[in-house]
């Protein structure tokens, strides 16, 4: 499966961005689960947000918990992360993940197979 993350950009804090990421290859895309991930600079790659095979389960870090939603559209073999009232600490590389991890897992980055080349989002105050 090959990655492809878009929609970065520059955003007042309060505002809102939507990043997505397409997938290519010969892998079903529904067959994975799918994280977001964020990397600031000279800090660790965190958890954003994941979404189960169907789209029926969601998972959310506690920093964007009711902030950020993510949605698939298997037919399109696209995953969207929807960001509403960003604040500056949201600033990062955001990066998207496709994998098989079972739930108590799916937090982590070491249990994704493969990424996209990440996408910047820049959060100004």
């Amino acid at each position: 499966v090959q990655l492809q993350a878009s929609g970065g950009g520059l955003v007042q804090a309060g505002g809102s961005l939507s990043v997505s990421c397409a997938a290519s290859g010969r892998s079903a895309f529904s067959t994975y689960a799918m994280g977001w991930f964020r990397q600031a600079p000279g800090k660790e790659r965190e958890f954003v947000a994941a979404i189960s095979v169907s789209g029926g389960t969601t998972y959310y870090g506690n920093s964007v918990l009711g902030r950020f939603t993510i949605a698939r559209d298997n037919a399109k073999n696209t995953v969207y992360l929807q960001m509403n009232s960003l604040k500056p600490e949201d600033t990062a590389v955001y990066f998207c993940a496709a994998g098989r991890p079972i739930k108590s897992t799916i937090r982590q980055p070491a249990n994704y197979y493969y990424w996209g080349q990440g996408t910047l989002v820049t959060v100004s105050s």
